[in-house]
């Protein structure tokens, strides 16, 4: 599983010109799932957003969390985060796991984040050709991958 976290400002994905989410200050987490994912990995990296100390102290320090701050998350489902482009104009998409096994866990990293103590979850449509707009803060980007972070508690 991986996820990209854009610390934002506001955040809000649109698909046919309607708003789905939108939120203000907190993550914009792209979300990709691979064939090996499971409950597990969902679970160690919504522990992760919840707890990831990216946001400012009254001291201008990176110090707090996603719950410290009271932030929200629009989560927006991205399967191309598994794209394979070594030595290729076209990328493979082999990696990402398919709609059927993808949707349930995008939505069960929303219910693990909520469980986590965030109280605002927004999302795309799943497999709906959305736009993302993202005001990033800081610019703050950071990139989580479940085979980094193994199984062990974060």
């Amino acid at each position: 599983m991986r996820v990209l976290l854009q610390r934002v400002t506001q955040a809000q994905v649109t698909v046919g010109g309607e708003i789905t989410g939108a939120i203000q200050h907190g993550f914009a987490a792209l979300v990709g799932i691979t064939h090996t994912d499971t409950e597990a990995e969902v679970d160690i990296l919504a522990r992760k957003t919840a707890v990831l100390r990216v946001f400012d102290d009254e001291a201008g320090k990176m110090n707090r969390s996603i719950l410290d701050v009271g932030g929200s998350v629009l989560v927006v489902s991205q399967f191309t985060l598994y794209a394979d482009a070594k030595g290729q104009r076209r990328p493979s998409y082999l990696m990402a796991a398919r709609p059927e096994q993808a949707e349930p866990l995008v939505a069960l990293f929303c219910r693990k984040l909520r469980e986590q103590g965030i109280l605002k979850i927004e999302t795309g449509v799943f497999g709906a050709m959305m736009q993302v707009h993202i005001v990033n803060d800081g610019p703050v980007t950071i990139w989580l991958d479940s085979a980094d972070h193994g199984r062990a508690a974060t």
